[in-house]
């Protein structure tokens, strides 16, 4: 898997105005719903899916993914990822094609199970990246980045 193609894939994800928005928190101060509101005034429709949410951000929360109305192509996943490794099952039946798997830094949302049933199934996939970094004009999301490696004293000196 060259670069080229993770990031042709990324310019595909990015190219939906539309997509499902998995392990938004209902924490209003959580990252996951920081990069949720930075699609939102992007104009992208995010659309939630937290089982134990009505709504989030005035958007109507989904359960799950096969019961979004109308249906959408792409999905990001912000979850730990057993719960990845889960809910990709449930991304053929319902219609997705583009799969994002969320890091930032740590583990990410991705296994390698995930990413090969995705490609298996002929969703093209991000396996492991952060939106942020990606869309137009997110420097402050560069400065954040790089506020957090200095005080975790891992800055490239």
């Amino acid at each position: 898997e060259s670069d080229m193609t993770s990031l042709q894939e990324i310019q595909d994800f990015l190219g939906l105005k539309r997509f499902a928005f998995v392990g938004v928190s209902r924490q209003p101060k959580d990252f996951s719903r920081m990069l949720f509101r930075e699609f939102l005034a992007r104009g992208y429709q995010a659309v939630p899916v937290n089982p134990d949410a009505g709504e989030i951000d005035g958007q109507p929360c989904f359960a799950r993914l096969q019961e979004i109305e109308p249906p959408v192509e792409g999905v990001l996943f912000m979850t730990a990822p057993a719960v990845t490794d889960t809910l990709v099952r449930d991304c053929p039946g319902a219609g997705i094609k583009h799969v994002w798997m969320y890091r930032a830094g740590g583990v990410g949302a991705g296994t390698a199970d995930a990413i090969s049933f995705c490609e298996s199934n002929g969703m093209g996939v991000v396996p492991g990246e952060c939106p942020f970094m990606f869309l137009p004009g997110g420097a402050w999301y560069h400065r954040f980045h790089g506020l957090v490696k200095k005080i975790a004293g891992s800055y490239p000196q």
